[in-house]
């Protein structure tokens, strides 16, 4: 079973990935956090895509697309979910056909829609603990006793260098601009299904539990 999460930086698609993973048994796929990896470690693909992520733009598809096929081919059978990818339609297509190479499909391509301007507030006003990476915000989640994490007690926290106001208004033009046009693609193929992304991170897993439950009853 694979399943692609779509949506804006921010909307919430690594969140919902990891209830999947630990509800359900899928395996997430998060293009980010492996280009992220490669950044760290300093590898020759991480320093290819370092300055454009740090731009808030795409990484081009060919590294994509090679990233992705690998991962893909190392699964198996497993059910796996699409974070961050495809982010164009020519990512889409390519996808398609590395599915199609390996005797899988698409399950469902479910869109994670957002308002603009309470996702940049969300997200410039996001904050991690180090440990056990637990999100916070400025605005919407504060840790109960202040400077202290809920889960595991660390009091070191980071921001992402790419959470900031500008960064986020371009990537949410890159969005806006490249991959909502998926939305179409997919719809077009009876594949698209839609939640409503600024509901509470508990709302959005009911409603995505009930897309993937009512696919899965109707597959019989």
């Amino acid at each position: 079973m694979s399943i692609i999460l779509l949506g804006p930086p921010g909307a919430g698609k690594g969140t919902q990935a990891k209830i999947l993973e630990k509800k359900r048994g899928y395996v997430q796929l998060s293009t980010g956090d492996m280009l992220r990896n490669a950044v760290s470690e300093g590898s020759d693909l991480g320093n290819k895509a370092k300055e454009i992520m740090n731009k808030g733009e795409f990484v081009p598809d060919e590294i994509m697309v090679g990233i992705i096929s690998e991962k893909i081919k190392s699964l198996g059978k497993a059910n796996f979910i699409l974070d961050g990818f495809p982010r164009t339609e020519g990512q889409a297509v390519a996808l398609e056909k590395l599915l199609k190479i390996r005797s899988r499909s698409l399950f469902a391509v479910i869109e994670l829609k957002v308002d603009d301007d309470l996702l940049i507030e969300r997200v410039t006003g996001r904050f991690t603990c180090s440990e056990c990476g637990a999100v916070y915000n400025d605005s919407f989640k504060v840790p109960k006793n202040l400077g202290v994490c809920d889960f595991c007690g660390n009091t070191h926290f980071s921001r992402r260098s790419d959470d900031s106001r500008e960064v986020m208004e371009n990537r949410l033009g890159v969005y806006h601009k490249h991959t909502a046009p998926l939305l179409e693609f997919y719809e077009n193929r009876g594949l698209l299904r839609s939640v409503d992304g600024m509901s509470s991170s508990e709302e959005v897993e009911i409603q995505i539990s009930g897309i993937l439950d009512d696919k899965i009853a109707a597959k019989g």
